[in-house]
């Protein structure tokens, strides 16, 4: 079913499309507020709200059932999708902390060459310079820039092309392929409680504040183990990325 074929369908039952948007607001709601959890206090969640909402106009006009989703899930993608594009406009991560994340990476993959073995964060500080607190510090800073970067394709793609499953050659499918493989290898390699942190905000998508109810740590620690197992990951990667 095409987008202007739920249009006539609502035409059919009396709905006007501001109604059948009405009906599919609570999906919107739930999905601003749910990421909204794992974003920085800066974002407000009536803006991802708005975007949300302009998601599933472009839903609701695009949506065609040969892509194999239903239109809930493919609404899904596309309402988030708009939600991220706008938190990307807004550039709400100074260009020190995308440095910063990127020096601790190096720090980490460095002590990481020298020892054979993970790196703990007192060897990463003192590789920085800098003692135990101010690293944890810099891993709670750098911890919002990289929250939307490990795990967000362009949602367009995603909703476009690989539910079809005709976007991509060959070539790109196995590189694709090869690349999940090692990062759930390195994810595997993570620290147990990096992995255990990596596995409910990922796969269980609970927000940091959650983890940390679960953990019995402060929703800081957890912040700070997530954005380390991030460049521990990005270290061991690097010819990846």
């Amino acid at each position: 079913m095409s987008g202007a074929q739920i249009y006539q369908q609502v035409q059919k039952q009396n709905q006007s499309p501001m109604k059948a948007l009405e009906d599919y607001l609570p999906l919107v709601k739930r999905i601003a507020y749910h990421l909204k959890g794992r974003l920085p206090a800066s974002v407000q969640v009536d803006d991802l709200i708005q975007s949300g909402i302009i998601g599933l106009i472009e839903a609701m006009q695009k949506y065609n059932n040969s892509h194999g989703a239903s239109f809930e899930t493919y609404a899904g993608i596309r309402i988030r999708g708009a939600m991220l594009d706008e938190i990307r406009k807004g550039d709400w991560t100074p260009r020190s902390v995308h440095r910063k994340s990127r020096e601790i990476s190096e720090a980490i993959h460095q002590v990481e060459i020298r020892t054979g073995r993970e790196a703990h964060d007192a060897e990463v500080a003192a590789e920085l310079g800098i003692d135990l607190a101010e690293y944890h510090r810099l891993l709670n800073d750098t911890n919002s820039a990289q929250l939307l970067s490990i795990d967000q394709p362009d949602h367009d793609d995603l909703a476009e092309e690989r539910m079809v499953g005709s976007g991509q050659t060959p070539l790109q499918a196995l590189h694709d392929s090869d690349f999940a493989q090692a990062l759930a290898a390195e994810i595997e390699r993570l620290p147990e409680k990096e992995k255990l942190v990596m596995a409910l905000y990922y796969d269980e998508e609970l927000n940091l504040k959650e983890i940390g109810q679960v953990l019995d740590v402060s929703e800081s620690r957890v912040s700070q183990i997530h954005s380390q197992a991030v460049k521990r990951i990005r270290a061991r990667m690097d010819a990846w990325l």
